[in-house]
C-alpha cells in the first residue's frame, strides 16, 4: 500500500510542476497492481486536458466513471474538458453533476457561476450561489467530512467528524453530518436524536429537518414525519420543494389523493418537472390508475429525454409494452457519455423488458446482465456472509429455545406475516387475503427488520454479542414490550379490520423473533418455482435492498439458504408457518383460498376469489398483475433464457428442477 501511495504522490508532484508528459508516462507505466486505480485514471485525464488531448481525457474519464459512477471529481474534470472545448452547456451540466455527487467541490460551484448567465438562467445561478455560500461558511474539517462521505470513505468521515465534535460539541452542522453517518451505518436512533436536537435548536435549518424526515420515514414513524413535513409547508406555503416533501410523506401514510393533489399544484407552476411527474406516476400506479401513471411517466420523458427512471417506471408496470420509437430512444441513450449512472441502470433494465416482450432473448439478457453488473459495482453484498447470518438463526433458535419460553410475547393475534423471497407471489397472496372483510392489506413493513437491527447492535453486560444471540437474553417482559410496540407502531397503516398483513419478504430470516414477541401471529411462506423466482428477481430493479439479486449465483445461493432456513423453522415450530405455492394457487384457487383462511381462523368470503376486483393501494412491482385474474403468464418465463442461466442452475443444484 505504501508503494501505491508513493507512486501516486510522485505523479501528483509532476502534475503540480507542470510536467504533464512525464506524469502521463508514469501513469502508463505504473505497476499493474495499481493500474486500475481510479486515482490514476483521474490523473491521466488531467494530464491529457493540460496537453489539450481532449478526446483522450474524456476517454479516461469514461473509464473512471465506469469504475466509480458517482465520482464527483470525475464530473468536475469533465466540466473542465468541455469548458476547454467551448461546450458551455455540457460543461455546466458536468459541474452540476459534480456538486450533486460531492457537495464539497468548491471549484465546481465557482465554475458554474462563471458559466451561467444570471439573467438568462436565474434559478440555476441562484441555486449554485446559495450552495457555494453555504459551503464557504462551514469549518474546513466539516468540508473534508462532506468530501469523504461523497467518496464513501465513511469510517474516515466518522473519525474526522467526531474529532471536530469533541472540540465543538454544539456545532449544528457537525451534528447533522454525524447523523448522516449514523444513517449510512443504519444507526437510526442516534441519527434521529441528533437531527431532532438540530431542528429544535435551529427551526429554520431546512436541510436538517428534511434529513430528520428521512430518518423518521426509515423508522416507519410516518405520522411524525408527516408532521415535520407540515412544519416546512406551514413555514413557507409557496415553497414547491416543501410541497414535494409533504406530498411524499402523504404517500407514506396512505393519503394518495392528498399526494396527487400536491403534485398537481407543483405541476401547475412547473409543468415539466420530471421528478414530480414521476412521483405522481408512482402515486397513480399505486391507486390502480394505469392510464394516468403512463401519461405522467411519458410527460417526464418528454420534459427530460434522458429520464431513465421514467422509462423504467413504464417497464415496471409489467403490463406496458414499449413502442419502436421508445425502444430506439432508449437504445440511443446508452451511447451518450453524459448519461448518469442511475439513468444508465434504469435504461438497461427497461431495455431488458422491452426486448423480452419482443422475444429477443439474447439482447434482453444482455441488458439485464449489464444493469445488474452496474448495481453490483456499488454493492457490498456477500453471499457467504448472508449464509453465515442465516445459519446463526438455526444455531440460536432451536426447538429447546422455544420450549423454554412458552409464555413469551404479546398476545395480539392481529398480524399476518406473508414472507419468502421477492417475486415469489406474495403480493398475490396479500391481495387475496386483503379482499377479506376482516383483513387490512398494508405494505412491506420494515418494523421487524428494524427491531433485528437494533438488537444486532446491542451487547449485554455478560458480553453476549448482538442479534441473534441476544435473543437468549431477552426477558418475558421485554418480549411482550417488543410485540406491543410492533402492534402500536403499525396502527397508522390499518383501516379498522381486526387483522392486518405485513408483507415484508425478508422477514423469513426473523421468524424466530416473530414467534418470540408475537406468538399468536400467523405466518405464510409464499413460495414459487426456484427458477421462475430467482430469474424474476434478477430481472427486477428493486428500489433498495435485495442486493443478492444482482448476480445469478448470489440469488441462487440466497434461495438455497432460504429453503434451508424455512425447513428449520418448520422443524422447530411445527404448524406456525403455512407454505403456499404460487403454482398451487394458480392450479386451484378456491382450495388454496379456503386453506389460507382456515389457517387464519377466518370464514370463507367470495370476495377473496374475486381479489382482482378489490380496489386498494398496492405498492409493489406486481401491482398491475394482481389486478388481473389468476393466470399462467408468469410461469416458465426463465426457459427462453436457459442458455444464459448456468450460474443460477449450478448454484441451485437439484433445487432448480424441483417444485415447492
Amino acid at each position: 500500500m505504501a508503494e501505491v501511495l508513493g507512486a501516486l504522490e510522485q505523479i501528483q508532484l509532476k502534475i503540480k510542476a507542470g510536467e504533464f508528459r512525464i506524469a502521463l508516462e508514469m501513469v502508463n507505466t505504473a505497476d499493474e497492481s495499481i493500474s486500475s486505480k481510479p486515482e490514476l485514471l483521474y490523473m491521466e485525464a488531467v494530464c491529457h486536458r493540460f496537453l489539450e488531448e481532449y478526446d483522450l481525457a474524456l476517454r479516461a474519464l469514461r473509464r473512471l466513471k465506469e469504475l466509480l459512477p458517482e465520482n464527483g471529481r470525475a464530473y468536475q474534470e469533465e466540466g473542465h474538458v468541455y469548458r476547454s472545448l467551448g461546450k458551455t452547456q455540457q460543461a455546466i451540466v458536468s459541474f452540476e453533476r459534480a456538486t450533486q455527487h460531492n457537495p464539497a467541490l468548491e471549484v465546481s460551484f465557482r465554475s458554474q457561476l462563471e458559466l451561467l448567465d444570471e439573467k438568462k438562467q436565474p434559478q440555476r445561478f441562484r441555486r449554485a450561489r446559495e450552495q457555494l455560500d453555504r459551503l464557504l461558511l462551514l469549518p474546513k474539517p466539516l468540508v473534508a467530512v462532506i468530501d469523504l462521505l461523497a467518496q464513501e470513505k465513511i469510517l474516515k468521515a466518522e473519525q474526522l467528524c467526531r474529532q471536530f465534535m469533541q472540540k465543538n460539541p454544539r456545532n449544528l452542522e457537525g451534528m447533522r453530518l454525524l447523523a448522516e453517518i449514523g444513517l449510512r451505518f443504519g444507526v437510526l436512533e442516534d441519527a434521529e436524536y441528533l437531527l431532532e436536537t438540530v431542528v429544535e435548536a435551529a427551526p429554520t435549518h431546512t436541510d436538517a429537518r428534511i434529513d430528520f424526515i428521512k430518518v423518521l420515514r426509515k423508522k416507519q414513524n410516518y405520522g411524525k414525519a408527516l408532521a415535520q413535513a407540515k412544519v416546512l409547508v406551514d413555514a413557507e406555503p409557496e415553497s414547491l420543494r416543501f410541497k414535494s416533501v409533504y406530498a411524499i410523506e402523504c404517500m407514506q401514510t396512505g393519503d394518495f389523493d392528498g399526494a396527487v393533489a400536491c403534485f398537481d399544484e407543483i405541476l401547475s407552476y412547473l409543468p415539466k418537472d420530471p421528478v414530480t411527474l414521476i412521483s405522481k406516476g408512482h402515486a397513480l400506479k399505486t391507486q390502480g390508475n394505469l392510464e394516468g401513471a403512463i401519461s405522467s411517466y411519458r410527460k417526464a420523458i418528454q420534459a427530460y429525454p434522458q429520464c431513465g427512471e421514467a422509462f423504467y417506471s413504464l417497464a415496471n408496470l409489467k403490463t406496458y409494452k414499449f413502442g419502436e420509437t421508445e425502444l430506439s430512444a432508449m437504445t440511443a441513450l446508452l451511447s451518450q457519455a453524459d448519461l448518469s449512472y442511475m439513468d444508465r441502470v434504469y435504461i438497461n433494465f427497461a431495455l431488458g423488458k422491452a426486448h423480452e416482450d419482443r422475444r429477443n432473448y439474447t439482447e434482453s439478457f444482455g441488458y439485464y446482465k449489464t444493469g445488474n453488473l452496474l448495481k453490483k459495482t456499488k454493492s457490498r453484498y456477500s453471499a457467504a456472509k448472508m449464509s453465515d447470518e442465516l445459519k446463526a438463526q438455526k444455531d440460536i433458535c432451536t426447538k429447546s429455545f422455544f420450549l423454554e419460553r412458552p409464555d413469551f410475547g404479546h398476545s395480539a393475534a392481529d398480524p399476518i406475516f406473508i414472507l419468502g423471497l421477492p417475486r415469489a407471489g406474495s403480493t398475490l397472496v396479500e391481495q387475496i387475503l386483503s379482499s377479506h372483510s376482516k383483513i387490512d392489506g398494508t405494505m412491506e413493513l420494515p418494523n421487524i427488520l428494524s427491531l433485528s437491527q437494533r438488537l444486532r447492535r446491542l451487547e449485554s453486560s455478560e458480553g453476549v454479542p448482538g442479534y441473534p444471540k441476544i435473543l437468549k437474553k431477552i426477558s418475558s417482559d421485554e418480549a411482550e414490550q417488543f410485540g406491543k410496540a410492533f402492534i402500536d407502531d403499525t396502527k397508522i397503516h390499518r383501516h379498522g379490520a381486526p387483522f392486518f398483513i405485513d408483507k415484508m419478504p425478508n422477514n423469513f430470516r426473523h421468524i424466530g423473533l416473530i414467534k418470540l414477541i408475537l406468538p399468536n401471529a400467523k405466518v405464510i411462506d409464499a413460495r414459487r418455482n426456484p427458477m421462475d423466482c430467482c430469474f424474476s428477481g434478477f430481472k427486477q430493479l428493486f428500489a433498495e435492498g435485495q442486493e443478492f439479486t444482482y448476480d445469478l449465483a448470489d440469488v441462487g445461493q440466497y434461495y438455497k439458504d432460504y429453503i434451508d432456513l424455512m425447513n428449520h423453522w418448520n422443524t422447530v415450530l411445527p404448524g406456525f408457518v403455512l407454505r403456499v405455492s404460487n403454482e398451487d394457487v394458480i392450479d386451484d384457487l378456491e382450495f388454496q383460498v379456503k386453506r389460507m383462511l382456515d389457517f387464519c381462523d377466518l370464514p370463507f368470503e367470495e370476495s377473496c376469489m374475486n381479489f382482482n376486483e378489490t380496489r386498494r393501494n398496492v405498492r409493489t412491482p406486481s401491482s398491475e398483475q394482481v389486478r388481473q385474474p389468476v393466470n399462467r403468464d408468469g410461469q416458465a418465463k426463465w426457459e427462453p433464457f436457459d442458455e444464459f442461466l448456468t450460474p443460477l442452475k449450478d448454484t441451485l443444484g437439484l433445487l432448480h428442477s424441483r417444485k415447492f
